[in-house]
């Protein structure tokens, strides 16, 4: 095994043996990498607090590609500590974690996933409205789970005369293909094909009405309800949090 280090974050735990854990640590470089950390669960071991979900650090290991490799030491770039003195905060890491976990598998180059991932997190961590930082993320991520949004014209057509923006159809729909799809607000029509190609890092300002959040906000979780066949519990208690 060599020693290496390397930037990542700590997607899932489990217990392993008495004393210890496997960590699942998603990098840019390597994708979701297991590692052992020996005796972590023990009250005084030096890697108990770098050991739990969430961590954000530059992990050093010794590590073999394909085997699971074993935590030496860890230096934490952010503790999050604003996300994690709110419930709801924590509520969307939790859900952007497990979102991006199942997003990655199966994906040879997760660069553009961890970038994605990192930079949402970090901006709900400087307070950016949360519900549309994970707007942006769920749109980024459709590609990846074989189920983009149509949004350049119409999705039957092309025409570039949008009326709205069809679940059923999965993209923006013109009058003339229009069904019974509800109609939406324009903001909410180009708010939409707007979080797909913006730079999340060089968001410095979010000027959004609620109505115009809610609404993207509804109908991405309609989307992912329908297509993605993902049910996550994070997702469950996030909704929760968020109706309470």
């Amino acid at each position: 095994m060599e020693i290496i280090s390397i930037e990542g974050f700590v997607v899932n735990t489990l217990h392993y043996g008495e004393n210890s854990k496997i960590l699942h640590i998603l990098t840019k470089e390597k994708g979701v990498i297991g590692v052992i950390s020996k005796g972590a669960l023990k009250p005084k071991s030096k890697l108990r607090s770098i050991s739990d979900n969430f961590t954000y650090a530059i992990f050093h290991i010794y590590y073999k590609e394909g085997k699971l490799g074993s935590l030496i030491s860890a230096d934490v770039i952010n503790y999050f500590l604003n996300i994690r003195r709110d419930i709801t905060l924590i509520g969307y890491l939790s859900y952007l974690t497990d979102l991006t976990r199942n997003v990655s598998k199966g994906v040879s180059d997760t660069k553009d996933i961890y970038d994605i991932f990192i930079n949402a997190v970090l901006k709900i961590e400087e307070n950016f409205n949360p519900t549309v930082i994970t707007n942006i993320v769920e749109i980024k991520y459709l590609p990846y789970l074989g189920i983009s949004l149509h949004l350049d014209g119409c999705v039957v057509c092309n025409s570039n005369i949008i009326r709205t923006i069809s679940l059923r159809k999965g993209g923006y729909v013109c009058d003339l293909h229009r069904d019974t799809e509800p109609i939406y607000d324009t903001k909410v029509l180009k708010l939409i094909k707007a979080y797909f190609y913006i730079d999340i890092s060089k968001i410095s300002a979010l000027n959004l009405s609620d109505k115009v959040i809610k609404e993207i906000d509804v109908f991405l979780n309609a989307y992912y309800k329908e297509y993605t066949g993902l049910y996550l519990k994070s997702k469950n208690f996030l909704n929760n949090l968020k109706s309470s």
